[in-house]
């Protein structure tokens, strides 16, 4: 790691903002490192926010903080996190940021990605090979952009010079663990109370809810189904191949839809892959025709006509609004 930056050990902990950051994965990661100054009754951390060339950066609330100039001040960082929200246009603006990135990192400065960040990071290069974490949100963004990356649905995640994290309040949780990581855990444990963060997530815990919270059944056999047409976007099994991997007959498989979904197997799987389209078309550069094959669909036409029926707009009119 980058040497400290005074005799009084200071670590200084810089935060990239991209356009339309996050404000509450900001302050997630910022407040913790302020209260173990308080706590402490001495200066520990020191926060520098950076941009390019400084000036002033606005998040996606519309609030602005005054950043420095990363090129500058970068060097004398302990850890440099690129804190970014969800708008791709935004990530695409960090290109220029791409080689200061790498260059930190080979200074030994710690690089970080908070939220989206951790796709700035993979566009410079400093994810191959790495394990890590992004949003769930952003994941089959980055997955369709970086094929050969594979983030963890994880809320973050610490592999040596490179720490990401999944954004929201899941920064809580990993400056709990970098601040045990530095002064110990019970020092950790008191500015996590500070915060009345009593729950201290472990780094493998789920950003999301269960899947039975989301598809508000308990029933093991439909979770099973549910939970593989999540994951079987590109290619969807058939309702027989579903219910060989449920342990249910097909027959059975279709009642337990109708039962607890109040809809069919085969409609319920159009929706999810549909979805999963509709994050590819807001965030990643794929044209609609590869989102359509993408997401299991045997044409454009196909991907369209299905896409309007549910959303009510075209692929293209919700391209145009989103400025992918």
């Amino acid at each position: 790691m980058a040497a400290s930056s005074d005799s009084k050990n200071v670590q200084r902990i810089g935060f990239l903002l991209v356009r339309n950051f996050a404000l509450m994965s900001y302050a997630s990661a910022t407040e913790p490192l302020r209260a173990a100054n308080l706590l402490a009754g001495r200066p520990l951390y020191q926060i520098v926010p950076l941009a390019p060339g400084g000036g002033t950066v606005a998040s996606s609330s519309g609030l602005s903080v005054g950043c420095a100039d990363m090129e500058s001040e970068g060097e004398s960082c302990h850890t440099v996190f690129v804190c970014a929200g969800g708008e791709p246009t935004d990530w695409a603006d960090t290109s220029a940021s791409h080689t200061t990135l790498r260059r930190l990192s080979r200074l030994g400065i710690r690089i970080g990605g908070i939220s989206s960040g951790a796709f700035v990071l993979a566009a410079a290069g400093l994810l191959d090979n790495r394990d890590f974490t992004i949003h769930w949100e952003h994941a089959p963004a980055l997955k369709e952009a970086f094929p050969h990356l594979n983030p963890r649905h994880a809320r973050f995640v610490l592999d040596g010079g490179i720490a990401t994290c999944g954004g929201g309040v899941a920064p809580l949780d990993m400056m709990h663990a970098m601040i045990a990581e530095r002064l110990g855990t019970d020092f950790a444990r008191r500015v996590s109370d500070w915060y009345l963060h009593a729950a201290v997530a472990e780094p493998a815990a789920p950003q999301r809810g269960s899947a039975a919270e989301r598809f508000g059944t308990n029933h093991p056999a439909l979770l099973a189904v549910l939970e593989k047409m999540e994951t079987a976007i590109e290619r969807p099994l058939d309702r027989t191949a579903m219910a060989r991997l449920a342990g249910v007959s097909p027959r059975h498989l279709d009642r337990l839809f109708r039962e607890h979904r109040g809809t069919g197997f085969l409609d319920t799987y159009r929706e999810i892959r549909l979805r999963h389209a509709r994050r590819l078309l807001q965030q990643s550069p794929l044209s609609i025709p590869e989102i359509a094959y993408a997401t299991g669909f045997s044409s454009p036409a196909h991907f369209s006509n299905a896409f309007k029926r549910l959303f009510s707009q075209t692929p293209g009119s919700l391209r145009r609004r989103s400025g992918s």
